[in-house]
C-alpha cells in the first residue's frame, strides 16, 4: 500500500544510458515510476527510480522528502547508479579514443545542465575529449594555430620556440648586467656571458624541454604532450596534481604560456649576483661558469609549475661556494734532469 499526496510532485527523469530528460509529474513513486516506464518502454518489474546526483534509490517512504524538480534516473534490474560520478566515469573510459557520439552526449548534457558544480565538471570533460591532442601539423589541427604566425607548421615547431624564447629571456638578463659590474671585471664578465651564449646555441637554448618528440631525458613532457607540475620550489612534487598538455588544442596552449619555469635558487635575487660577485673578487682565480650556466638555464635548477604553485615570496637559497671557482691544480713538482749515460 502506498500513500498519496494532494499536490503531484514534479521531476526529471531520464533513463541510464539516455542524455535526454522529460518532465513528469506524480502523487506517488509508483505513478512516477509507470510513467516513466512507459515513456521509456521499459519493463515496470524490477524497475527502479534514483537520485541523480548521488544514487540514492527512491522509496514510498522517501517520496515525500524529494524536492521538486529533482533529476531522476530510471533503472531496470542489473543497472546500478552511483551518483553523477558515473558520467565522469563514462567519459573517462572513452578518453583513450572519443568518438564524435561522446562528445555530441557531453554537449547535450550540458546543454540542460544548471547546477554549476556539474557545468564545471562537464565543461572540463567536454574541453578534455574534444583535444587533437594527436595532430601534429597546421593542416591537421588548424584551429590550434589560430593567432600564430603562419612560418610554424607543426606544434613541436611552436612549443620549441616558446621554450628558447624564455630561455632567451634568462640570458638577455645576465647580459644586461655587465653594466653594474665594475671596470676591472667587465671585461672578464662579458668573456664568461659569451662562452654561456656560445654553449646555449649549441644546446639550442635546452628548446627540447617542450618538445614531446624529443629524447625522454631532454624533454619535461610525456611523448604524448603531457605535462606535470613540479610543485612550488620548497616541496618536491605538486600536491594539487596539476597538468596540461598545450599540444591538445589552442585554449591549453594558451594556457600552457601562464606556466613557469621557476629557478629553485632565483636567478635574480641569489645567481646574477653571486656570479657578479664571483667575477669582481676572483683574484686570480677562475669562475666556473659551467656552474652558474647550469643554474641559469637548465632543468639541474628549473622547476616547472603551475601559476598557483609560484611562489614569488624570497627563496632563501644560496649558490654553493665550493662550486663557484674552478678547483686550483697544483702545479707538478719538476724532477731533476738525469744525465745521460
Amino acid at each position: 500500500m502506498f500513500t498519496e499526496f494532494r499536490k503531484p510532485k514534479t521531476f526529471k527523469l531520464r533513463a541510464l544510458h539516455g542524455t535526454k530528460k522529460f518532465g513528469v509529474a506524480g502523487r506517488s513513486y509508483q505513478e512516477v515510476l509507470r510513467k516513466g516506464c512507459f515513456h521509456f518502454q521499459l519493463p515496470i518489474t524490477g524497475s527502479r527510480l534514483c537520485l541523480y546526483e548521488d544514487g540514492t534509490e527512491l522509496t514510498g517512504d522517501y517520496f515525500s522528502s524529494v524536492p521538486d524538480n529533482s533529476e531522476l534516473v530510471l533503472l531496470t534490474s542489473g543497472q546500478t547508479w552511483q551518483g553523477y560520478v558515473s558520467d565522469i566515469h563514462h567519459f573517462l573510459h572513452a578518453f583513450h579514443k572519443p568518438q564524435a557520439g561522446l562528445i555530441q552526449a557531453a554537449r547535450q548534457l550540458l546543454s540542460g545542465e544548471q547546477a554549476p558544480l556539474r557545468q564545471k565538471l562537464l565543461a572540463d570533460l567536454l574541453h578534455t575529449v574534444s583535444e587533437n591532442t594527436e595532430a601534429e601539423t597546421r593542416a591537421e589541427d588548424p584551429p590550434w594555430f589560430e593567432g600564430l604566425e603562419s612560418r610554424f607548421k607543426n606544434k613541436s615547431g611552436y612549443l620549441r620556440y616558446s621554450c628558447e624564447s624564455r630561455i632567451r629571456s634568462y640570458l638577455r638578463e645576465v647580459s644586461a648586467s655587465a653594466s653594474t659590474v665594475g671596470a676591472e671585471a667587465q671585461e672578464e664578465y662579458v668573456r664568461i656571458v659569451g662562452l654561456m651564449c656560445r654553449k646555449l646555441r649549441a644546446e639550442q637554448y635546452h628548446s627540447s624541454y617542450f618538445d614531446r618528440g624529443a629524447e625522454a631525458d631532454s624533454r619535461l613532457c610525456t611523448p604524448e604532450g603531457w605535462f606535470s607540475c613540479q610543485g612550488p620550489f620548497d616541496v618536491d612534487s605538486c600536491a594539487s596534481k596539476h597538468s596540461i598538455n598545450p599540444y591538445g588544442n589552442r585554449e591549453s596552449r594558451i594556457l600552457f604560456s601562464t606556466w613557469n619555469l621557476d629557478h629553485i635558487i632565483e636567478k635574480r635575487r641569489t645567481v646574477i649576483p653571486t656570479l657578479e660577485a664571483a667575477v669582481a673578487e676572483r683574484a686570480g682565480r677562475e669562475v666556473s661558469w659551467e656552474y652558474f650556466y647550469g643554474l641559469l638555464f637548465t632543468a639541474h635548477n628549473l622547476k616547472l609549475v603551475h601559476i598557483a604553485c609560484h611562489k614569488k615570496t624570497s627563496h632563501g637559497l644560496s649558490c654553493d661556494p665550493r662550486r663557484i671557482y674552478r678547483a686550483q691544480t697544483k702545479p707538478k713538482r719538476r724532477q731533476p734532469a738525469r744525465k745521460c749515460q
